[in-house]
């Protein structure tokens, strides 16, 4: 399989996005409209491109292309199981929706002894990675006036010792302290300390580490688990970015309100949560003003069911409770089957109309 370059999320250029996390009175928010993959199977590709078009401010780049080109992550191709470099088995339902793991390589962990990590210096744990082509693409994204930045791969410790276990599995484990988790965990540590490592030799000054942690209702695991086993690793990896000057961004998906204050006290400058799912009363009083927040706006209630007047006052609501002059608030939405264009249109509408709400 070829090298592949991940997808970018954001074109943010360096001074607002600087201004921004620093709280340096930026003269914009930040806004991200993601559109999923599978969105391309599921939606008039014209409609797609129109709302693109007629959103200048949220695709700046954007050109019509001649024709659709589809291209999903590998994890993300029904009926065409994909396995990860560490022998993970990736299943999925729908095109372009990232699936789950249905084999997992160390379910008996008897098998750990003859275990062996894939190598970093030629995959992420995900793909395959040229880093010297990540070196010129970052480089290039520099001199652009863009924030060079690189992601280690979603699900990087947490969600990578589930895929290699299997939750239940992982939970008895930890509950057990089964002396075969720490190794374990010390191995992936090792791992990811490597793609770091390429990471800022390549040139990064934002270092992305998403793991989804939450639930609907509280996290995956107990606080005091995250502490004795996850949380030590995070600081460990992130680490190596902080003392070389780099931002460190922290993504998850889930209520997350029991572990934010360790992800900020483990240097995360930059937290993407989810907005309703956490509270955006409880965002306000527990976070503004202590990490720069990249909200990710609503997907399961107001942007799927609601009306575009209910999209428009949920952004500008947030905008309101969350921002200020000063900055600190960046917002992003990922588009995915099951929303009407109408409503897709409502959120491009709203973030764009409310992104300089503080200007001037």
């Amino acid at each position: 399989m070829p090298a592949r370059k991940p997808k970018e999320d954001r074109v943010f250029d360096r001074q607002t996005f600087l201004k921004t996390v620093n709280f340096d009175k930026p003269d914009r928010i930040l806004m991200t409209f993601h559109i999923n993959s599978s969105c391309w199977n599921n939606y008039p590709c014209e409609a797609l491109w129109d709302l693109q078009e007629s959103h200048p401010i949220l695709f700046p780049n954007f050109k019509r292309p001649a024709e659709l080109k589809v291209d999903h992550i590998p994890e993300a191709w029904k009926d065409k199981p994909f396995t990860d470099p560490w022998g993970c088995v990736w299943e999925t339902t729908m095109d372009g929706i990232t699936g789950s793991v249905h084999q997992h390589p160390l379910a008996d962990l008897t098998n750990l002894e003859s275990y062996r990590p894939p190598d970093p210096n030629k995959t992420d744990g995900r793909w395959p990675v040229d880093w010297q082509a990540v070196k010129q693409n970052l480089a290039q994204a520099s001199n652009a006036g863009l924030l060079p930045e690189y992601a280690i791969p979603h699900g990087h410790t947490f969600l990578r010792l589930v895929d290699l276990r299997g939750y239940e599995n992982l939970l008895f484990d930890m509950v057990d302290d089964d002396p075969r988790l720490h190794r374990l965990i010390d191995m992936i540590e090792q791992f990811n300390l490597g793609v770091v490592d390429n990471i800022i030799r390549s040139g990064a000054e934002l270092v992305l580490y998403p793991e989804d942690l939450g639930m609907q209702t509280g996290p995956m695991l107990s606080p005091e688990h995250f502490r004795k086993y996850i949380k030590p690793s995070y600081k460990r990896i992130m680490e190596p970015a902080r003392r070389k000057g780099c931002l460190i961004h922290m993504h998850s998906d889930g209520d997350i309100r029991l572990l934010a204050d360790d992800l900020i006290e483990d240097g995360v400058k930059i937290l993407n949560l989810q907005d309703l799912v956490n509270g955006i009363d409880w965002i306000a009083e527990n976070l503004v003003g202590k990490v720069a927040i990249e909200l990710d706006l609503d997907r399961q209630t107001v942007t799927p069911k609601g009306t575009p007047a209910q999209i428009d006052d949920l952004v500008r609501t947030e905008v309101q409770r969350l921002g200020s002059k000063e900055g600190g608030l960046m917002m992003i939405y990922g588009l995915y089957p099951g929303v009407p264009l109408a409503n897709a249109k409502a959120v491009m509408d709203a973030m764009e109309k409310y992104s300089t709400y503080y200007s001037g």
